[in-house]
């Protein structure tokens, strides 16, 4: 285990330093090159200007170390230090995808085990009509839908806005107000994310039980609700582990769809409107902390992926262990 997680640590860093290195690339090295004048969006970036005149890898590495010493320069509009921007608004887009993504799955989990259970069945059919809608439509639909009903129509819950969790706002007091007006992002990103996971719980299921060793279970008289703790469903998960990873971050993407409808001060209003104005120092900011995010979760799923699975760390060392077969 040590050694897997060391292997995967190593490849995280690699990553990081490869999306960060493309990421000054594109903003900074090839502007400057199509556009001279631009050099001074480098130098308000890190307040102190970069050896232009030197190699490619030379620059980086300035643009690096500041990164680390977490000095992204001010905001060209605001003249706010990027540092805050984003303190201030990477814990509503984190708020918005966690919570998405625990409501997608306490949805999409026991709604795929019964279909898979009764399969073909009414509540089948109506689940795989619910599937397809959530897998076609597009979140900014999803969420004007759910805010025209329940927030405008039906009053249940606000039709944008957000408070913060510690309730330092006029009128938004604590995690009760701030859990009721993600309400909606929350659903928006369940029913577009737990379309997939309901239909990827069903086939992992029906696909687990159809297999030998729950076969062989149930032939020596274990119950049904204990083949599908023990057998079915650890196995049926590992899948949906696998894809947590890699949704989570695409939701991270797809977090600035649910902010400008529900007018979240998250990273993506943040991020389209930096775009809208060219306030380089806040978008390479936003990419910079969504990389490391998104690197850090990857490595997390490993980890977690072989602590479930204990066959993919062991997998590597046992091939490159065994000997090669008699006359190959």
């Amino acid at each position: 285990m040590p050694g897997y997680i060391i292997r995967r640590l190593f490849g995280a860093v690699a990553l990081f330093f490869a999306l960060t290195f493309a990421t000054y690339v594109i903003f900074f090295v090839l502007p400057i090159r199509r556009t001279p004048g631009t050099r001074f969006v480098v130098e308000n970036l890190n307040q102190r200007p970069l050896d232009l005149n030197g190699p490619v890898w030379q620059q980086y590495g300035q643009f690096l170390g500041h990164v680390f010493r977490g000095s992204l320069g001010r905001s060209f509009v605001t003249h706010e230090s990027v540092s805050t921007i984003l303190a201030n608004a990477a814990p509503v887009t984190i708020s918005l995808v966690v919570g998405g993504a625990i409501l997608w799955l306490v949805l999409a989990i026991p709604i795929g085990v019964f279909s898979a259970l009764r399969p073909r069945s009414l509540a089948d059919r109506v689940a795989t009509i619910g599937m397809l809608v959530g897998i076609s439509a597009h979140p900014i639909w999803i969420g004007y839908v759910l805010s025209y009903l329940f927030g405008f129509r039906w009053h249940v819950t606000p039709i944008a806005g957000y408070c913060n969790l510690r309730g330092n706002q006029v009128g938004c007091a604590g995690p009760v107000q701030w859990a009721y007006h993600l309400l909606l992002p929350w659903l928006t990103f369940a029913l577009l994310f737990g379309a997939l996971y309901m239909r990827m719980v069903r086939a992992s299921v029906l696909e687990a039980l159809d297999q030998d060793y729950v076969r062989t279970a149930r032939a020596k008289g274990a119950s049904e609700s204990a083949v599908l703790r023990r057998h079915v469903l650890r196995n049926a998960f590992l899948p949906i582990l696998t894809m947590l990873g890699m949704d989570i971050s695409i939701a991270f993407g797809g977090a600035v769809f649910v902010e400008t409808v529900f007018g979240l001060p998250g990273l993506g209003g943040i991020a389209v409107s930096s775009l809208r104005v060219h306030d380089l120092p806040v978008l390479t900011g936003i990419v910079v902390w969504t990389t490391l995010v998104i690197v850090l979760l990857n490595l997390l799923v490993d980890v977690l992926y072989a602590w479930v699975d204990p066959r993919i760390r062991f997998d590597s060392v046992e091939y490159a262990g065994r000997p090669a077969a008699a006359g190959a």
